[in-house]
């Protein structure tokens, strides 16, 4: 499954959800799975099976056939993408206190997905490790940022830029006393 199909799905599962006043909790008790792994799906960090996301669909009481129908599969895009600003997309991690997300885009580049974000850390920010099943690029545009790995930890100011493997347990932490902005290029891989 192509990864901006998978972003789709994760959108459309929280949308739903949202909509229909359901906490993670919640969905994750009638669909029968855990709050984490419903968290992880809505925020594109792991592909449920068929059988979980028929399970989901089911608990969020949507049919698929409602589910499935504004998905779109790489097909018949224009070669030249605008996003205003304004359409920019805010989205939530989990566990993340004080991380600001906003989806720029994502496109399907021949057999992979990139997937662009502007990423706005407050200074009282905090997040355990996470993993993303991509290559991940970061930009400082302002401020001071810590990166921390499982085995190290790298500092960062205006400017600085950091690539590499997601599957890396990895968290940026705020260090100064203003937000942090970074851009963060998501390279997902077929």
């Amino acid at each position: 499954m192509q990864a901006d199909v998978l972003i789709q799905i994760s959108k459309k599962i929280k949308s739903f959800r949202r909509e229909k006043g359901i906490t993670v909790q919640e969905l994750a008790t009638k669909a029968d799975v855990s709050k984490g792994f419903i968290s992880q799906i809505e925020n594109s960090r792991t592909i449920p099976s068929l059988m979980v996301l028929i399970e989901i669909i089911n608990a969020l009481d949507v049919d698929l056939k409602s589910f499935f129908k504004d998905i779109v599969i790489g097909k018949g895009k224009a070669p030249i993408l605008i996003k205003r600003s304004t359409e920019y997309e805010y989205f939530e991690k989990e566990d993340a206190i004080g991380f600001h997300y906003h989806r720029i885009f994502t496109q399907s580049i021949k057999d992979a997905t990139v997937d662009i974000v502007l990423l706005t850390l407050d200074p009282d920010s905090s997040r355990p490790l996470v993993t993303t099943d991509a290559f991940e690029y970061k930009y400082v545009i302002s401020g001071k940022v810590l990166f921390n790995f499982e085995d190290q930890q790298i500092e960062f100011n205006q400017g600085d830029s950091i690539l590499f493997d997601g599957r890396i347990p990895h968290s940026p932490k705020n260090i100064g006393t203003d937000k942090v902005v970074m851009i963060a290029v998501y390279f997902f891989e077929q």
